[in-house]
């Protein structure tokens, strides 16, 4: 169903001009970069050791072999990796049948954050994605340390009208 999505698109951003894109296996050292290079997510665990890869590796080939889901990398101009977002299509019976698009993981690299990318990732998502997949309703997670990226999600129209939970079984 992701297959839909028109991809690779170009987004403009204070920085110029980033390319989403389906990420691949050739994007996978790239992409455990993105993930470590954030103090929370390397609290987790994701701290981009060569020794980690082949876990990687599965979890991608996995989003990319399952049609609800599509793991997406943001490049520059020059074709550097500087965010990554996954999208998950969920079919629902709550809400008449509404059908949710879920926006999971999203990182921009350290050194290009403020310069719009996450803001043009996160606005072709709630947009044209959602439209494209027939969504009726978008949403996210996020980690409740992180109050910057509520402002940030906030910002974009997103409503904090939900309390996660999660159950650690591994």
């Amino acid at each position: 169903m992701l297959a839909s999505l028109d991809l690779p698109v170009m987004l403009e951003t204070r920085a110029g001009q980033v390319a989403l894109r389906r990420a691949t296996e050739d994007d996978l050292d790239s992409l455990m970069a993105l993930l470590a290079d954030d103090p929370i997510s390397a609290s987790r665990g994701d701290v981009a050791a060569a020794g980690d890869r082949a876990a990687y590796g599965r979890a991608l080939a996995e989003i990319s072999d399952d049609p609800s889901n599509e793991a997406i990398v943001a490049t520059d101009g020059q074709g550097s990796p500087v965010g990554t977002m996954q999208l998950t299509r969920i079919p629902g019976m709550a809400r008449r049948g509404a059908t949710r698009l879920l926006i999971e993981a999203v990182h921009v690299s350290s050194s290009r954050r403020s310069s719009g990318i996450g803001t043009a990732m996160i606005q072709w998502a709630i947009g044209p994605a959602a439209e494209s997949l027939g969504a009726d309703l978008v949403q996210l997670t996020s980690d409740s340390a992180r109050t910057d990226a509520h402002r940030f999600y906030e910002r974009l129209g997103f409503v904090g009208s939900h309390i996660g939970f999660k159950y650690q079984v591994r």
